[in-house]
């Protein structure tokens, strides 16, 4: 079975990017500075990102393009012996993302209906709250809209690595950015957002503690898709000629560029109309649509916003699916289709008891956490970091004669110094720190 290639540079860039550009990006990062002080842990976050997080961006590019196989047949292929189960271990880790992730994908096409109806738009964030919370309890409405973000999902994979993931990014990425400006334009024109704006960029060095240097590493790790095998399925598609360490530094940009634009276009409409810019994941679905219900045309900008959302989400949910499918076509032969739409249906099947933990089975606990908490538990704390650290020892060590040749073909030999202390010692360091400290 022949390899597939991207269709261009810029196709495999926006690809990339989109598969760090998720719901974590456009949601989590401002609360997420918001709760650390704003500009010191931005400052402390692209630090993480621009010295980390590229080098294991770039780690897992080389694993996919060096063998041309996704993790498991890559690991197998470069080195073999017990390095193949680094590989099942990221696959199992997607799965259980794929399975989580896509109940929330779920909530966003939800409420971009609920948006254009006016039924989300109300500034009493009382009767927001109990919408939300009766939403997600309702097992029907769950499963159904968890569902549509499935299938989605699953035509783009169908249609393969030009035809579907391609096209989808080079449509969605461009138009996420789009929207992302017009929404910062109109938060920028609210009375007192100049406010969020200096809380955002101005550091308060007050806040620095190690639990934010290891929040600011953790997020950068996470949101560079770094230990799931997401960028070795998509480094395998890349053909030889293509400039490794320049596509790393565009895709490390553009999602942190979609990070910072986040900030800007959420924490200025917290502070004009005085939220509190730590209030967590919530102000997702109950501040940002009180919000928009006090702008004018505040119903546009509320559908404007989640459609911004189930974009974010779908990019991401594509590049999950992916290393699955990949897996499936490297290990076993199967063809595209029969690969997606299995695994396609193995990963609703468990996302049921996901998107039921808020409803009929709240009670219903293991370790102390539901099936939603559980499985996110399980892949973000556990296989994730597993699966970076194991990711830095391979190239730092196992294979590093082949990286070295690799990066100097490319004329990348300047890097070699830095980027052989960084996989072979500080990463698994930070990485089992981070990973320790998860757990």
């Amino acid at each position: 079975m022949s390899r597939a290639n991207w269709g261009s540079k810029l196709g495999f860039i926006l690809a990339a990017s989109g598969s760090a550009v998720g719901l974590g990006a456009i949601w989590k990062f401002p609360y997420v500075a918001g709760k650390n002080g704003g500009g010191a842990f931005l400052i402390a976050y692209l630090v993480c990102v621009f010295t980390l997080g590229i080098s294991m961006l770039l780690a897992e590019m080389l694993i996919g393009r060096a063998a041309r196989k996704s993790a498991t047949t890559a690991y197998r292929e470069l080195k073999g012996k017990l390095w193949p189960w680094a590989g099942r271990l990221s696959v199992l880790c997607v799965f259980i993302i794929l399975s989580f992730y896509s109940v929330v994908g779920g909530w966003t096409i939800a409420y971009i209906l609920r948006s254009i109806t006016g039924e989300a738009i109300t500034a009493d964030t009382g009767a927001l709250k109990a919408a939300f919370g009766s939403f997600i309890a309702n097992p029907l409405e769950a499963i159904a809209y968890s569902a549509a973000f499935f299938g989605i999902t699953m035509g783009v994979v169908l249609g393969g690595v030009q035809a579907g993931i391609e096209r989808m990014s080079k449509i969605l990425m461009p138009t996420l950015f789009i929207l992302m400006l017009l929404l910062i334009a109109r938060a920028l024109t609210l009375p007192g957002a100049i406010d969020g704006v200096m809380y955002f960029i101005t550091p308060d060095w007050s806040k620095v503690s190690a639990s934010m240097l290891l929040e600011a590493m953790g997020l950068a790790i996470f949101s560079l898709s770094i230990g799931g095998g997401m960028i070795i399925a998509y480094g395998s598609y890349l053909s030889s000629d293509t400039k490794l360490v320049g596509a790393t530094l565009w895709v490390s940009a553009l999602a942190t560029l979609a990070c910072i634009l986040a900030g800007l276009m959420v924490l200025p409409a917290v502070f004009a109309f005085g939220v509190d810019p730590a209030a967590g994941p919530g102000l997702t679905f109950i501040t940002m649509p009180a919000i928009f219900a006090k702008m004018p045309m505040g119903q546009g900008l509320a559908v404007a916003f989640f459609l911004l959302l189930l974009f974010a989400a779908l990019t991401s949910s594509v590049s999950i699916l992916e290393p699955i499918v990949a897996f499936l076509m490297d290990e076993f032969h199967w063809q595209r289709k029969p690969a997606t739409i299995a695994v396609t249906i193995a990963s609703f099947a468990l996302s049921i008891p996901a998107a039921l933990s808020f409803g009929v089975m709240e009670k219903d606990t293991l370790f102390g956490k539901t099936a939603f908490d559980l499985m996110d538990y399980t892949a973000s704390n556990v296989l994730m970091p597993a699966g970076g650290l194991l990711a830095a020892v391979f190239v730092g060590w196992a294979i590093w004669p082949r990286i070295e040749t690799e990066l100097r073909n490319e004329g990348a030999a300047a890097i070699l110094p830095a980027f052989r202390v960084i996989c072979g010692f500080v990463a698994p360091i930070l990485i089992g720190y981070i990973w320790i400290h998860g757990l």
